[in-house]
């Protein structure tokens, strides 16, 4: 029977929670306090790791948060080496992860349309009204002719 998951998948959702809760409770930068890491990309010989968060201020402190998270880069790799057992621990990027405010904007426009879609429909005549009794009418007229 596959495993589920292979070992790197396993090695980088443990370097998530890891980094999840040394920031959360060793970073003491204030900069990088309401941030969600939301997904860890590792290369195949483990030597670097971008690290994707959003943030719960908004886009507007990215750059602060990123400068103070590359400042404790260096802390949280010699933690992260105390806490997990791999030969390598990876060099830490941090990127902004849009993909949450990206999704937000798409159900957005997505919401409008149906909006917009259904006050259209709305304004317009129904098909009984307009369609269905033009239907009924010829049926007579064939009828008639026949």
């Amino acid at each position: 029977m596959p495993k589920e998951y292979s070992r790197s998948q396993r090695v980088v959702e443990q370097i998530r929670r890891e980094l999840a809760e040394l920031i959360r409770l060793e970073v003491k930068d204030p900069r990088v306090g309401f941030i969600t890491l939301t997904d860890v990309e590792i290369t195949p010989d483990y030597a670097h790791a971008k690290v994707f968060f959003t943030s719960m201020t908004g886009e507007g402190d990215v750059p602060e948060i990123q400068q103070g998270l590359r400042r404790a880069s260096g802390f949280l790799r010699r933690e992260l080496g105390r806490r997990i057992r791999i030969h390598t621990i990876p060099e830490l990027h941090f990127h902004y992860d849009r993909s949450v405010e990206e999704g937000s904007r798409l159900s957005q426009l997505i919401d409008a349309v149906v909006k917009e879609d259904e006050s259209r429909h709305q304004d317009a005549p129904s098909a009984d009204e307009t369609g269905g009794e033009r239907a009924a009418g010829k049926d007579d007229d064939d009828k008639s002719r026949a």
